[in-house]
């Protein structure tokens, strides 16, 4: 009876509920600024699921939406895109909506960086938003391109292809990041498993400065957002085939297409890519780190309601690589006898990674919901031991093809997200969640001493010492931040986070003479860890007008603890060091002015890092070993501006200081403890200034245009290892790329490191060097259909 009674009550709450909801259709005419009608045009209500693509007069219509203020998100090829809020409170509305030919006006990029579609100008903190025309324009196929694009970012890596990122001082020095990378809304959990290279983008957003609140565990120096192009209504595919020196070669395509309208749509992209080694070795004679890879991002998205939105997304990326640390065994080798190296040992490293994640979206009048889970592979080994002394020498070789069981790294995660809904009339806007994940790592990985290893220091030679570690780690994060505006033009935005996290590390070593089995010296072993952060977030922005605001607020990022790995040193190992805590202070502007034609932001930071994070690679184990060893400081500012000059002429400039050094920083030395206070940190250039011009010239009485583009990078001195005896000098680059614009094809001749600048972009506290690539240029051909 009182079952009946409680559904009854349930039935008849919510029949009210839905009666009282004021739904309405939203008409809507997209036209040029001459008044002329556009078609497939790409239309959104932002933070909902309601899109559609404008017919063949340029009309749309939304049915049954719940009455309320939206921003609306216009996009088509070839205008600016728009962005507009709106009020809907009657069927009887049209509204006409004007779009500028791409080169008129600024384009205003919307993101998703705390985690509900904005105004990227409309969000109190430093960020950078790069829209797929200028990832194009500017050419960018790894997300290590973005350096200096953002202002102080550095990436580089040891030409293994996993960057090590830097923002505002704080690094990622190990394969544990202190910068967050998502792709598509999903943590990529380490640089095992994330994929750099860039295909079929929709935009980048980079946060610089901690996001522990929303985004939790290692966003301490920032937030990483890729998102791709994931398919609409709206049929479409395109075609890239791009040739250069060094044999490169990279085949890009793509399709999108309803396979039911309205309902079931799909999206397929492949991406192909191959070079020559940059590098000879002398040691042979022969092409070093020759390379090619296979890339794919697939979409199946079905339209369950007009609220409801399923996605299932699969990506997946195989390397191989010739070749896989190209390293000189000092800078001044590196710098003295450019892209030559010296090493007996030589293997192709194979490098699989599978990423999937399925995501569930409702947009309700009342509330939004997101579940998103996941699950990313890696399996990554060298088919046979390479070189790990550098040399001719017949020394170290590292070994870790021991069968698909070991160095495989599993990673499941979800999300759930609550959020405020997109009509929402209140003074509040609020996004809370909950955070889980599980990894699994299992690394075996073995040090062979050849005949030469006595030159080396080795007490014996013709031997492998075999380290076992399995990591297992899981973790729940609970997090909220809202909004609320205090007046009109006063914001005050606050969040907390809560992160709970348990590790396990277990150990095994074996000592295996030549053509001997192996031999236990080291029992399997485990210890546990459990570590906790609260991230809290306080900020005020203050509305000077629609185009203009200030704010200031503080931020506490978090950097995950852990165990260290067993390595030639047993007294290293389970080692529990504490997770990494820091305090931000920031204060800035924006603002855009004479009518959408100038952008100037400026941010100035402070940062305070406690149980600073040591790695150090122990040679020739190639295992990092990780311990609490100081406290850093961070200061500096940023300068971001962009600039319509003239009709097809468009500037950006973007310039960065960081002023990062250690308050303390106590390291072993020679068998004893020496003080490194005021050193600079590492992979932290003082200075990145970034340069772009982009001109076009629409061809009389056609639709086609020329163009060219220019890029200017200035990356300030910084330094390599802690004891700051590995320096890098301050450097330039120069990019181009010229070409021509037809109906629907595109060729271009493009140019990068045009003057072949030699400078060492990565280097090990040991001194080995990486160098970054030389003058490279090609020619590139893109249709769209």
């Amino acid at each position: 009876m009182y079952k009946k009674i409680i559904l009854l009550s349930l039935f008849t709450a919510s029949s009210i509920f839905a009666l009282a909801q004021n739904l309405v259709i939203f008409k809507g005419i997209v036209q040029n600024t001459n008044g002329e009608a556009i078609q497939n045009v790409a239309i959104q209500l932002l933070n909902s699921n309601y899109t559609i693509i404008s017919n063949t007069v340029g009309e749309f219509s939304f049915f049954n939406i719940p009455a309320g203020e939206y921003t609306i998100k216009l996009y088509a090829l070839g205008y600016t895109t728009l962005n507009q809020k709106i009020n809907v409170q009657s069927n009887k509305q049209t509204l006409i909506f004007k779009l500028n030919v791409t080169g008129n006006k600024l384009e205003e990029v919307i993101v998703s960086a705390e985690k509900r579609d904005e105004n990227a100008q409309n969000l109190p903190l430093s960020i950078s938003a790069l829209s797929a025309k200028k990832i194009t324009d500017y050419k960018l196929w790894d997300i290590k391109d973005i350096t200096a694009i953002v202002p102080n970012l550095y990436q580089s890596n040891p030409g293994d292809n996993r960057n090590v990122t830097s923002i505002r001082g704080i690094s990622s020095t190990s394969y544990d990041p202190s910068v967050a990378t998502y792709i598509d809304g999903v943590n990529q959990f380490g640089l095992d498993t994330y994929i750099s290279q860039l295909q079929d983008i929709e935009r980048i957003e980079v946060l610089n400065g901690p996001q522990g609140t929303l985004y939790g565990r290692n966003a301490m120096g920032g937030v990483i957002n890729i998102i791709t192009k994931a398919p609409n209504n709206l049929s479409s595919g395109f075609a890239e085939l791009s040739y250069g020196n060094f044999e490169q070669q990279r085949l890009n395509a793509g399709i999108k297409l309803p396979i039911i309208k309205n309902k079931l749509l799909f999206g397929a992209a492949g991406l192909y890519t191959k070079r020559n080694g940059f590098y000879t070795n002398s040691f042979n004679n022969s092409n070093f780190d020759r390379q090619h890879s296979i890339m794919g991002n697939y979409f199946l998205k079905f339209l369950a309601s007009p609220k409801t939105v399923i996605t299932l997304n699969a990506k997946h990326i195989t390397n191989r690589n010739n070749g896989a640390f190209p390293l000189a065994g000092q800078i001044s080798d590196a710098l003295e006898n450019p892209f030559t190296l010296n090493q007996n040992s030589i293997s192709e490293m194979v490098d699989n990674t599978f990423n999937t994640n399925l995501s569930i979206n409702y947009s309700g009048s009342k509330i939004n919901f997101t579940s998103q889970s996941a699950y990313q592979d890696n399996y990554r080994y060298y088919r046979n031991p390479i070189d790990g002394d550098f040399s001719p020498l017949d020394g170290y070789a590292i070994i870790n093809n021991y069968g698909n069981k070991w160095n495989k790294v599993n990673v499941y995660s979800q999300e759930f997200r609550l959020n405020s809904p997109a009509n929402n009339n209140s003074k509040l806007t609020w996004v809370a969640g909950t955070y889980l994940f599980y990894q699994y790592s299992p690394v075996k990985q073995g040090i062979h001493i050849g005949n030469d290893g006595t030159l080396l220091g080795s007490p014996s030679n013709n031997f492998t010492t075999i380290n076992t570690n399995i990591s297992k780690g899981n973790g729940i994060a609970f997090f909220g931040q809202t909004t609320y505006a205090i007046q009109t033009k006063l914001n005050l935005i606050i969040g907390l986070r809560y992160d709970l996290e348990n590790k396990k590390q277990s150990i095994m070593g074996e000592f295996q003479p030549d053509g001997t089995a192996a031999m236990l010296i080291q029992p399997d072993t485990s210890a546990k860890a459990t570590f906790h952060a609260f991230s809290p977030k306080a900020g005020l922005q203050y509305l000077i007008n629609d185009n203009s605001s200030i704010y200031g607020n503080y931020s506490r990022g978090f950097r995950a603890g852990g165990i260290s790995q067993l390595s030639g040193d047993p007294r290293e190992a389970l080692f529990t060091y504490q997770p990494e805590l820091s305090n931000n202070f920031e204060i800035g502007t924006k603002n855009m002015f004479f009518n959408h034609l100038l952008k100037l932001n400026v941010s100035f930071f402070y940062t305070q890092i406690n149980n600073a994070q040591v790695p150090t690679l122990l040679l020739p184990d190639a295992i990092t070993i990780t311990k609490n060893a100081g406290k850093l400081s961070s200061k500096g500012f940023e300068l971001q501006t962009d600039l319509i000059a003239a009709k097809n002429l468009e500037f950006s400039y973007n310039f960065g200081y960081t002023n990062a050094k250690y308050k303390s920083l106590d390291l072993p030395n020679n068998g004893s403890v020496q003080s490194f206070k005021n050193n600079k940190q590492v992979f932290t250039p003082n200075f990145t200034s970034f340069l772009g011009a982009n001109y076009s010239y629409p061809i009389p009485q056609t639709n086609d245009k020329l163009f060219a583009l220019a890029q200017w990078r200035y990356i300030g001195s910084q330094y390599f290892d802690l004891a700051n005896r590995f320096k890098q000098e301050a450097y330039n680059l120069a990019n181009t790329r010229l070409g021509i614009s037809l109906k629907k094809l595109e060729i271009s001749i493009w140019g990068d490191n045009i003057f072949n600048e030699k400078y060492v972009d990565y280097a090990y506290s040991f001194g080995a060097s990486h160098l970054g690539n030389p003058r490279t240029y090609g020619l590139q051909i893109k249709t769209n259909f």
